[in-house]
This record gives structure tokens, C-alpha cells and sequence, in this order.
């Protein structure tokens, strides 16, 4: 039986994450928002696309949660099995990504991510929520409970899929548009650009192998028969 206060924890979250997806594209005036999402495209940025992703996972583990009260373990192997594969695959590694690379290049240089006159539309609240306030939740969320991690093989692959489809999609806006998603690409010479996308690449698969190990390390000895790999 999931605990109440994991059940209260994943409702408040979600609510959270479900408010920021709301709020953000409504957030500023008309003309800042069509400057921010030309035609509506907010999926060019990588913070939107993750609490979206945020919202998603934490929606499926709140579904989880009530079946769980509901129906008992046993009925609902699947909705947990798709929950643990979101988590481990998708939503720690992205989640951890953006807090490490968005705080690594703004402190660098925030021109190259996040130019000061962003400071005029979002306040500091906001950013912080966008892109601090992700990586407690996830940690939180591998202390709450364990999580079944796929073969190394295949939740590397699965990573790597979605960061491929990503780097599609950014190349391809700026085919259509001429102009980068971050204005950091502007700065790259286009090996540096390919580069970049491989030590990201490398980044996000290493994050992935350190929630596998953390999550080890919580909850090891405590995992259920079948959540144990073979």
C-alpha cells in the first residue's frame, strides 16, 4: 500500500507542474509571448518540453497511487512498470540535465541561455521554478520509493532516442527559421555544435547511470521479487 504522505506529495506536484504549464505560455504581454513562442511553438525549449514531461510522470504516478488503493499491487503491474520506465529513462535524467546545464552556462555566461532581459518577463520566482526547483522534486522522489530500472542497454538506447528526437527538432526549426533555439549555438562553429550535442548526450547518460546507482543504493535491499532484475 502506497503511503498517504506519497500520495499527498505526488497530488501537490503535479498541481504544481500542471500551473507552470499553464501559466508560463500566458505569462507577459501579447508581444512578449509572440516573441517567446513564435506560432505558438513552446516545444523548441527544453525547460517547457521537461515540465511537461514533469506533469506527465507525476500524473501517472498520482494514477498509480490511487489504483494501488484501490485494486491492490498485483492488478496494476503495467501503470507501474510505464511510471518506473518514465522515471528512470526520461524524467531524472532531463529534469537533472537542465538544472546542471542551464546553471552551468548562465553562471558562465547567461547570454549564451538566458539573456538579462529575460529578467523582464519571468521574475526570479518563476526561473527558479523552471529551472531549480526540478532537480529536489526528482530527488525526492527516488528517496519516496523505489524504481525499477530497464536492462543498461535498452534505458540507454531509450535516452538516447529522446535526445536524438530533440536534437531533430532544434536543427530543423533553425533549417525553417534561421536562427538557434539558445542563442549559445549562434556562438558554434558546426563542429562545435555536434560536439555539444554528444558531451550532452554523454552528460545525460551518465545522470542516468547515477539515479541507477542511487536508487541501488536506497533501496536495493528492499525492492520487491519482481522488481529485482534477472
Amino acid at each position: 500500500m502506497t503511503k498517504t504522505s506519497t500520495c499527498i506529495y505526488h497530488f501537490l506536484v503535479l498541481n504544481w507542474y500542471i500551473f507552470l504549464n499553464y501559466y508560463i505560455p500566458q505569462h507577459g504581454t501579447d508581444h512578449e509571448r509572440s516573441q517567446l513562442f513564435q506560432g505558438g511553438v513552446q516545444s523548441k525549449y527544453l525547460t517547457l518540453l521537461n515540465l511537461l514531461l514533469q506533469a506527465i510522470f507525476f500524473g501517472v504516478a498520482c494514477l498509480d497511487d490511487v489504483l494501488k488503493r484501490i485494486q491492490g499491487r498485483k492488478d496494476i503491474k503495467f501503470i507501474t512498470a510505464f511510471r518506473d520506465l518514465l522515471f528512470t529513462t526520461l524524467a531524472f535524467p532531463l529534469s537533472t540535465f537542465v538544472f546542471l546545464a542551464f546553471w552551468s552556462l548562465f553562471f558562465y555566461d547567461r547570454n549564451l541561455i538566458y539573456p538579462k532581459a529575460l529578467d523582464n518577463i519571468f521574475p526570479v520566482w518563476l526561473n527558479h521554478a523552471m529551472h531549480t526547483c526540478i532537480l529536489p522534486f526528482s530527488l525526492v522522489e527516488v528517496i519516496l520509493r523505489p524504481h525499477h530500472y530497464p536492462t543498461k542497454s535498452t534505458g540507454l538506447i531509450l535516452l538516447a532516442a529522446g535526445v536524438f528526437s530533440y536534437i531533430t527538432r532544434v536543427i530543423w526549426l533553425h533549417f525553417q527559421t534561421g536562427t538557434w533555439v539558445y542563442p549559445l549555438f549562434a556562438t558554434l562553429s558546426p563542429l562545435g555544435i555536434a560536439a555539444f550535442f554528444s558531451l550532452s548526450y554523454i552528460l545525460s547518460a551518465s545522470i542516468y547511470l547515477l539515479g541507477e546507482k542511487l536508487n541501488y543504493w536506497k533501496w536495493g535491499g528492499m525492492m520487491q521479487p519482481w522488481m529485482k532484475k534477472k
